[in-house]
């Protein structure tokens, strides 16, 4: 099951929720650069505008994935993601500053995939 038969299904799910992320990242926090000037419901549109092309994504990659992953490793994998995808925005788009508390997040976070997975 999937758009793609032939690619697995952790796969394909992996694949849509790291796009899906990325939206995800750029609706949240984009606005936080892209349009600090402007009134807030401003950027709630703007956001809401790129949070739909995330859920798109997001939908199908979470019921491509159920059909092989239970719902807690959906998660888990999904946090994973976010960080993965959330510490590179930070450090190169936004310009914030490295953090030794990114690395501690994500040895957490290995950590969770462990025990989930195992």
């Amino acid at each position: 099951m999937g758009f793609l038969p032939h690619i697995p299904p952790a796969a394909q799910t992996v694949g849509l929720l790291v796009l899906s992320n990325v939206f995800m990242t750029f609706a949240w926090y984009g606005h936080l650069k892209n349009l600090a000037s402007r009134p807030w419901y401003a950027a709630a549109l703007v956001s809401w505008s790129i949070a739909l092309f995330e859920y798109l994504l997001q939908v199908p990659a979470n019921r491509i994935g159920h059909t092989t992953l239970t719902l807690a490793q959906l998660k888990i994998i999904q946090e994973v993601i976010t960080l993965s995808v959330f510490v590179p925005f930070a450090l190169f788009y936004m310009g914030e500053k490295w953090n030794w508390n990114y690395l501690c997040a994500g040895v957490c976070l290995l950590g969770a995939v462990f025990f989930i997975f195992r």
